[in-house]
């Protein structure tokens, strides 16, 4: 039975406009100082994104009207050009390096993340094959082993780019949903101890990994290097209390803590406004999460199911990886938070997975 369209889940767009805005007042915060220093303007980063946030409202209520399963027709269209676009990074002249990560495509004045479309189009991709054939995942050769071998292309890209982070999240995500669409258990268990085993791997084989983590294990054991993003973040979140010390009050950002507009932000929130503040954009994830969840689960069809639960899961992932590393309870990792951190193509694209999210909730019970 075809479900007459309905409007959109008021909750999952209240959270979502609420927590652009912590994003869009800390970003003035935290960046004013580093933006005067480096642009002659304290509003630079703001002025800069609160252009790209606009831009992705507008997006997610664009895709909000659409029919995702019409968007599900082009899954295949989707992933291929993310990965030609993360491939082309390392074409000579396109791929910008910046503090040794070759992450961002140069579009002349701006640039352009591909792993930003990358995680929404391997999402769309696994909603849509699994949802055709649920029992083929049942299969290793035939069914589970291409999609493996699609994470395996996709993982190296990430790699390459010194992007372990994003590569966990994404692991993280296809995972869940390749079990929840139903695959073995047995091959769940053995692709976890993979999954283990690899970045481990990943972190030995890399010298820089290991010194984040020697330095997540014991940060006083080298403050001035390996410990000190994780100890100036501490700082940060200590010197907060209760009420915080008041919007544009923060002393960490003034160059103490690194990449206090993109990474480290959630440190700054939670200095400025105190327990009370992070604890509200925690909820406010919380909240975004179970409405989610609850889509995923009241949605009529397969691919809108697991097009919800990935897209659900692929944004908590990311949350609680950041504010994991701002509290010193994950190793330091080059992921952002959504909604909150500075940064152009991942809101853009957060924002179109919303717009997605939005669009399955008009077609659930």
């Amino acid at each position: 039975m075809r479900l007459k369209p309905r409007a959109p889940d008021f909750a999952i767009f209240l959270a979502v406009i609420l927590l652009l805005t912590f994003g869009m007042v800390m970003v003035l915060s935290a960046s004013s100082v580093r933006a005067a220093y480096a642009n002659d303007n304290p509003f630079y980063f703001f002025q800069r994104q609160i252009l790209w946030a606009i831009a992705g409202v507008v997006v997610m209520l664009v895709v909000a009207r659409i029919d995702y399963r019409k968007l599900g027709r082009y899954n295949k269209q989707f992933l291929y050009f993310s990965l030609a676009l993360s491939a082309a990074l390392f074409i000579p002249g396109l791929g910008k390096n910046v503090l040794g990560a070759t992450r961002w495509l140069n579009l002349g004045p701006a640039s352009f993340q591909p792993s930003e479309l990358a995680k929404l189009a391997v999402v769309i991709y696994l909603a849509y094959n699994i949802s055709r054939d649920p029992h083929k995942l049942e299969d290793l050769k035939k069914g589970l082993g291409p999609y493996l071998l699609l994470i395996g292309v996709l993982v190296a890209l990430l790699l390459k780019q010194r992007d372990l982070g994003t590569a966990i999240a994404i692991c993280a995500t296809i995972y869940l949903m390749l079990y929840v669409g139903g695959a073995k258990k047995q091959h769940m268990i053995g692709l976890g101890v993979i999954g283990i085993v690899g970045i481990l791997a990943a972190a030995i084989l890399e010298p820089y990994r290991m010194r984040r983590i020697t330095g997540f294990i014991d940060p006083w054991a080298d403050p001035l290097d390996t410990g000190f993003h994780t100890l100036q973040s501490l700082f940060a979140l200590g010197s907060g209390g209760i009420f915080g010390a008041g919007i544009g009050q923060s002393k960490q950002k003034y160059f103490y803590l690194p990449e206090q507009h993109t990474d480290f932000i959630f440190a700054i929130l939670g200095e400025e406004l105190g327990w009370i503040g992070a604890v509200c954009v925690i909820l406010l994830f919380f909240l975004l999460i179970w409405r989610g969840i609850r889509v995923a689960v009241s949605c009529p069809d397969a691919f809108g199911s697991l097009l919800a639960l990935g897209l659900t899961v692929q944004v908590g992932m990311q949350a609680i990886i950041n504010m994991g590393v701002v509290s010193g309870i994950l190793p330091v990792t080059g992921i952002t938070l959504p909604f909150i951190s500075y940064g152009g193509s991942s809101l853009v694209f957060t924002l179109s997975g919303i717009g997605l999210l939005l669009s399955v909730s008009r077609f659930s019970r």
